[in-house]
């Protein structure tokens, strides 16, 4: 229920977005407003399936008489050809709403899927996968969610819910140094800082003020290796930049807690559904 409270203004707002100002005005000339069909959400290809909560959404709030049958989970694996889901009745309803749900559950359905293969890559090891603020506007708790679903873990989901201060801070502030101690004396008792460096004399310097994780950006595996190293568990390491199917593995072997992708959310390839009505 609390998910639904969460997507449903931002299905509503992709709804209205394609109905425009005079609603499916190539179904409304073609099909009679009594015409009923049952149709059939498929898989085009394998991977795992996520959105699928506001893809149904999109079909209820159009007619909340359809008959909606989810055939899956959320985060579950699927081979191509598989269903997804069945939707029947009112088929004014069902063409509307049929581009705006399978846009939630391609794009998601990407995401959870090149997250599984990045999990995958790093079995075995210590790491985890997590997502950053790359994200699309207005899709970032839809798309975190996929994450999870891909098995991956969630970074920060905001700019108010921990403290990360980046290179740019670091900048403005006039060196690491000064950007921790502002940051330590603005943090409530729960708050976390985390700080991004980018060779080890800034994390020796860092590691003398404090900090609850470090961002080692673009670091080779030998450096992160003696980045790890130098923190020896005194707060949470992760990898970030150059994260890749090909390169992930090596990284998660260097002992790092998580390794951070943007790609997964920024650029991942959607996961290929299909409607089709069925036979009569």
């Amino acid at each position: 229920m609390a998910m639904r409270l969460i997507i449903e203004p931002i299905v509503r707002a992709a709804l209205i977005e394609d109905l425009g100002r005079a609603g499916d005005i190539t179904t409304d000339a073609i099909v009679p407003e009594e015409a009923r069909i049952e149709a059939v959400i498929a898989a085009r290809q394998a991977g795992v399936v996520a959105g699928l909560e506001a893809a149904l959404l999109a079909f209820e709030l159009l007619d909340p008489g359809l008959r909606i049958e989810r055939l899956v989970d959320d985060g579950a694996k699927v081979a191509r050809g598989a269903r997804v889901a069945r939707i029947a009745g009112c088929a004014r309803a069902v063409l509307a709403a049929e581009r705006t749900a399978l846009n939630f559950l391609c794009r998601m359905s990407g995401v959870a899927t090149a997250t599984r293969a990045l999990a995958d890559a790093i079995a075995g090891t210590k790491a985890r996968i997590v997502c950053t603020r790359k994200t699309t506007p207005g899709l970032r708790s839809l798309e975190k969610e996929a994450v999870r679903l891909g098995g991956g873990a969630n970074h920060r989901f905001g700019l108010d819910d921990a403290m990360l201060i980046k290179d740019n801070h670091i900048a403005a502030a006039g060196g690491v140094r000064p950007a921790l101690e502002r940051a330590r004396a603005h943090a409530g008792h729960l708050v976390k800082i985390e700080v991004e460096v980018d060779t080890l004399d800034q994390l020796a310097e860092a590691l003398e003020i404090g900090f609850d994780a470090v961002l080692l950006d673009n670091m080779t595996p030998a450096m992160l290796r003696r980045a790890v190293a130098m923190v020896d568990g005194r707060a949470v390491t992760e990898a970030s930049g150059g994260i890749s199917l090909d390169t992930a593995a090596e990284i998660a072997a260097t002992g790092v807690d998580l390794l951070s992708s943007g790609w997964i959310t920024h650029s991942a390839p959607i996961l290929d559904l299909g409607l089709d009505i069925a036979d009569a």
